[in-house]
């Protein structure tokens, strides 16, 4: 029926919704005040003892926080009242003196042969119920029982059998008096190709009725008794009564259920839902026979804000699981997701509970997994991920993911989840490594004590200061771009950071600078507060970096990196190679050969001390990175002490 506009807006504003919950409850006088219209009651739609249940009477609006059911006057009627929406304004027009419109003679024509067509299946129910007494139904009682049932799950659940024959359901409705077109668009028979008369859809087959929220059979699922028939289940065709993407098999009960807190399950059939709900798991349903679609989730929702999914333990189980994670991403919203429940593998929930009992369901369900994590496992479960490009390839997959969440808060946290995750299976625990053993395979030996003069003049104590300003560069750059970090990834893993902040800074720009770049600042700030960041742009080194007086120039970020991390390797490997030199002569105590030392020493000291060295000359060493002609000089005069002590000896 349709509604004038500003017809529904007059009545909930003439409509006291106080007064309408009120003749359904009892308020709470500690908690509610009557003068402000906050009032409180124990909710009417599950079972409780507390007063969780609000009423704002000014705004028109009811929330529960216990089962979450929440709407105004009309849906509070509709609920309650277990009336369609048109019936619940009906209602409310009449109590605040308000005359309904004139109803549209097609739409009531439609709802009267709905009406119609419920009665018609109605028929249907006790026509299977009866016939799955009869001798022809011998093998259907015998398969329900090998299943579990006992006589009172059957009558519980209305299971019948059509049996096998043409036109045996067909010929009892005509003998009743129901026209042939209710037959027919009820969905109970298909016109003959040949001209004859109808035949039954339901033939020889375990029959299940799917019955709507409010309780009204609308379709019919089918078993199949022959092992050969091509459907082994078969549903209902789509009616003017029922709409297979927008039910759900036990809808009404599990609702209920799930009102008094227990758990809503999503199987994968009816004998699973029959099952679990004989088994106590009463908040259950199943999506008959199709893969979920974005209307039953959404019904889903409105039942329970996390379902769990509980699904077989195999790969079409898996399978199915995945495309529900597909069609759930963009329409997540704050406290509306799901968990997933697999099966041990080979079962699915009848399986259990019918082979361990509901103590092993339980414990399934206790396991169920966030939707996220199994996200994660589709991407990585049976992957190598053993170089640059795979891990590339990781990346750019699970970008694409969260991408297709439209609640920004809820992409947020699945982002920072994901990094979670993926820092977890690329960064294994590693060995303490001491603060002075620089990063590689090479490891000094403790220096003699007749080599006191020489290691004062070749080692510094802690890192040295050229080393302490290309890290502080390096990390100002990958904060100032970030899109860059991921090209740079083993690098920022070997960097060598031994000032704390430097090293959180690191840590955070890799865990959450390859993912989701775009939000690295605010992580870092959110992680270690602003100090760290104002200390580091706070150096005259950082401040002038043309990187970081243009945020966001990936090219300029990409050559700063490359050079200044040359610049690094080339500096560590003279550090080592100095340090090798250095052993290679313990126990010497020549002064020719300890005054060289002394001297390249200092060379190396002035060339890490020099504030101008972007303008010096550089050489290209072995390894193909830039060099400081300083450094490639002191190094130069260590060989030859070398070289000259060996002569010597």
């Amino acid at each position: 029926m349709s509604l004038p506009p500003g017809f529904l807006d007059e009545l909930r504003s003439r409509t006291s919704l106080g007064q309408v919950v009120g003749r359904k409850v009892m308020w709470d006088q500690r908690k509610s005040s009557q003068g402000k219209g906050d009032l409180w009651a124990p909710c009417p739609f599950h079972h409780e003892k507390t007063a969780s249940f609000h009423v704002d009477d000014r705004k028109g609006f009811y929330y529960c926080f216990g089962c979450h059911a929440k709407g105004d006057a009309i849906s509070f009627v509709k609920e309650t009242e277990n009336v369609s929406f048109i019936e619940a304004v009906e209602i409310l027009a009449g109590e605040c003196g308000m005359t309904m419109p004139a109803r549209d003679p097609r739409a009531q024509e439609k709802q009267d042969h709905r009406t119609e067509l419920a009665e018609v299946m109605e028929r249907a129910v006790q026509f299977f119920r009866l016939s799955l007494n009869t001798g022809a139904a011998a093998a259907a009682r015998d398969y329900v029982a090998r299943r579990g049932l006992d006589g009172a799950a059957l009558e519980r659940w209305e299971i019948g059998f059509a049996p096998d024959g043409w036109q045996n359901l067909w010929d009892h409705l005509r003998g009743k008096g129901v026209g042939e077109d209710l037959i027919l668009g009820a969905g109970l028979a298909k016109p003959s190709s040949k001209g004859g008369k109808p035949y039954d859809t339901f033939r020889n087959r375990i029959i299940f009725p799917i019955r709507d929220v409010r309780g009204r059979a609308i379709a019919f699922g089918g078993r199949a008794m022959d092992p050969n028939d091509n459907a082994k289940y078969l549903n209902s065709p789509e009616t003017a009564l029922f709409d297979k993407g927008r039910s759900l098999y036990n809808h009404g009960p599990a609702r209920q259920a799930a009102g008094q807190g227990q758990p809503l399950i999503v199987a994968e059939g009816y004998m699973d839902v029959i099952a679990l709900a004989e088994g106590g798991f009463g908040a259950c349903v199943a999506p008959l026979g199709t893969a979920v679609t974005e209307h039953q989730l959404q019904l889903l929702w409105r039942i329970s804000d996390e379902p769990i999914i509980a699904l077989d333990g195999d790969t079409a189980g898996l399978r199915a699981a995945m495309r529900v994670v597909d069609l759930a991403l963009p329409l997540l919203e704050a406290g509306k997701s799901l968990r997933f429940a697999l099966m041990p593998e080979g079962k699915d929930p009848d399986d259990l509970i019918r082979g361990e009992g509901p103590a092993a369901v339980q414990s399934v369900l206790d396991q169920a997994m966030p939707m996220v994590r199994l996200l994660w496992q589709r991407e990585t479960e049976g992957k190598i991920f053993d170089s640059p490009e795979r891990k590339a390839a990781l990346d750019k997959s699970l970008r694409e993911k969260i991408r297709l969440i439209r609640d920004p808060s809820i992409r947020a946290h699945y982002g920072a989840e994901i990094k979670d995750l993926r820092w977890q299976l690329f960064r294994p625990a590693r060995k303490p490594r001491a603060p002075w053993q620089p990063r590689g395979s090479w490891k000094p030996a403790p220096a003699p004590a007749s080599s006191t003069t020489k290691a004062s003049l070749l080692a510094s104590g802690g890192q040295d200061a050229h080393t302490r300003l290309r890290i502080e560069v390096i990390l100002a750059t990958a904060i100032a771009a970030p899109d860059v970090i991921v090209q740079f990834e083993q690098d920022f893993e070997d960097l060598d950071c031994r000032d704390p902040d430097h090293a959180a800074l690191r840590s955070l720009i890799l865990r959450h600078g390859i993912v989701q770049p775009e939000s690295l600042t605010d992580r870092i700030i959110e992680a270690l507060g602003p100090g760290p960041l104002e200390k580091l742009h706070a150096l005259r080194h950082v401040a002038i970096s043309p990187c970081v007086r243009r945020p966001g120039d990936v090219e300029l970020a990409e050559m700063t990196l490359a050079e200044e991390l040359a610049k690094l390797k080339a500096h560590r490997g003279l550090t080592a190679e100095i340090a090798e030199a250095e052993e290679e002569l313990a126990g010497q105590t020549d002064e020719a050969v300890t005054w060289r030392l002394a001297q390249a020493a200092e060379a190396r000291n002035r060339a890490t001390r020099s504030q101008n060295e972007d303008k010096s000359v550089f050489d290209i060493a072995d390894n193909g990175a830039r060099v400081d002609r300083t450094e490639r000089e002191a190094f130069e005069a260590i060989m030859a002490g070398i070289k000259f002590e060996r002569k010597r000896r």
